[in-house]
């Protein structure tokens, strides 16, 4: 076996012999190109090999192969390989070889975060079995802290990168600014501009405010109060005292209400004093609006001192009390009131006592046909059957008559009329059996109109809505909320 170190004679004879004109045939014309170069190149390159043994040693970017085989043309390892500490590595040989380290490879060399490149960032593997520069990927280091006067820091690791620093205070002092610093890998801190500044404030004690209750029908309440004093340890000189809040004198509404007093001593330390102020509002449980009816309260509707009456539907009858007042116990006076309907005796004696039990009470809408086969009757009642919400909402019973004498039958929704009194109405309003007829009769019992023809609900509700009541029914419905 061969030494692993030959001369420089040995080296250049052997080079050079290996392109000698015998080996043409074998070799390309570029390498037949190299063999005329003048032998004083290859006393060079002899030289070079010579120079180039002299410095090999461990991490020198040496690689120790010996000239037994021309490694530099075969895709083989020729300078040292690149391991970078806290770094990546990226290189590109020249054609692709399997190593990253022959002849003409160029690598790229990045550092992880928290370290800097010294050195070429960028190296090229020489003929010389070196890489063209020196690299190391070092740890950032940031600049010393400044230390806050009357305080000071804590770091994690100095003044490295991800250091923390940690700033306090002695005692007395009160820390402004940033509570900590964080050395970053652009090699500047995170923060670091913290003061430490006097913080003995001053001393105020607020007064004490009991619960006040609002009078009745009212939702607020006056409260008064004597504005408390500051006082000092240091040099007893004070800053007027500043309210937070509505002034003592006040009306203040239903609830609890947070005020404060706040006091600055000449190095704008500040003592502040929190109290609440509460105004309760004596209530009653809720009233709920009687089915067919509607209410409407003054005030709130349910607080000490409220008045709520009541009004039911045309066709209904008030129970219980009209009007309810919310009392001191927070218990309503007077009875539960409800809307009823409205009896209707169908067994009187004539028309004209009938009609008597709608009066001022509920408009009448009679429909008169001469058999329930009847093409107009069937269409109208298909009609109105739609439009029930719109008729209650108006204050209209409608009644039918259908039939003729003796066979006629009457019809208040499901109470039946009997045939005498229905004979009687049909009399009474000039209602012929024979043919479709229909009549409207307001409140009072007066004819408004009258049909020989069917006609929508909505044309009933735009006549009955031209009536003078009407307008006023339509306001209180809409107070109270009651639409279809």
């Amino acid at each position: 076996m061969k030494s692993s170190r030959i001369s420089g004679e040995e080296a250049g004879s052997g080079l050079c012999s290996r392109f000698s004109p015998r080996n043409a045939p074998e070799v390309s014309q570029q390498l037949l190109d190299f063999l005329k170069m003048d032998t004083w190149m290859c006393v060079y390159m002899i030289v070079g090999l010579q120079l180039s043994g002299s410095f090999a040693y461990d991490g020198s970017g040496y690689w120790p192969y010996t000239d037994d085989e021309d490694v530099r043309y075969t895709g083989v390892p020729w300078c040292a390989p690149v391991k970078v500490k806290h770094g990546h590595v990226s290189c590109q040989t020249p054609r692709g070889e399997r190593y990253k380290n022959v002849l003409g490879t160029r690598c790229k060399i990045r550092c992880k975060t928290g370290y800097e490149m010294h050195g070429s960032s960028e190296i090229l593997c020489m003929a010389s079995k070196q890489w063209s520069g020196n690299y190391a990927c070092r740890e950032v280091r940031c600049p010393k802290l400044a230390m806050p006067s009357n305080g000071g820091y804590k770091c994690s690791d100095g003044s490295y990168f991800s250091s923390r620093c940690q700033f306090f205070c002695s005692p007395g002092y009160m820390l402004r600014g940033d509570h900590s610093a964080t050395c970053q890998s652009s090699r500047t801190w995170s923060g670091g501009n913290s003061v430490c500044v006097d913080v003995d404030p001053p001393v105020i004690k607020c007064p004490n405010i009991k619960e006040k209750t609002a009078e009745p029908g009212k939702l607020t309440a006056k409260v008064t109060w004597d504005t408390p004093e500051g006082k000092d340890t240091a040099d007893g000189i004070l800053t007027d005292v500043i309210l937070k809040g509505k002034p003592s004198g006040s009306q203040f509404p239903e609830g609890n209400h947070k005020l404060s007093y706040t006091v600055f001593d000449r190095a704008e330390n500040k003592a502040t004093c929190r109290f609440s102020v509460r105004v309760r509002v004596r209530r009653c449980t809720p009233l709920s609006v009687p089915d067919n009816g509607w209410m409407k309260c003054d005030s709130a509707g349910d607080n000490y001192g409220a008045t709520c009456e009541f009004r039911c539907l045309g066709g209904y009858e008030l129970r219980g009390s009209a009007a309810r007042v919310c009392q001191f116990n927070m218990e309503w006076s007077g009875l539960e009131t409800s809307c009823a309907p409205m009896n209707i005796n169908v067994g009187v004696q004539s028309a004209a006592a009938l009609l008597d039990q709608f009066y001022e009470k509920r408009r009448i809408l009679i429909i008169s046909a001469p058999s329930a086969a009847n093409h107009y009757y069937r269409f109208q009642m298909t009609n109105l059957q739609h439009a029930q919400c719109g008729l209650d909402l108006r204050h209209v019973t409608v009644i039918e008559l259908v039939g003729v004498y003796p066979a006629q039958i009457g019809r208040i929704r499901h109470r039946l009329i009997p045939p005498r009194l229905a004979l009687q109405l049909r009399l009474l309003l000039q209602l012929s059996q024979n043919s479709f007829n229909m009549v409207l009769l307001d409140k009072q019992g007066m004819d408004k109109q009258r049909y020989t023809f069917p006609i929508t609900a909505a044309e009933i509700f735009t006549t009955i809505d031209t009536f003078p009541l009407r307008t006023e029914e339509a306001i209180l419905q809409k107070e109270a909320g009651q639409s279809c």
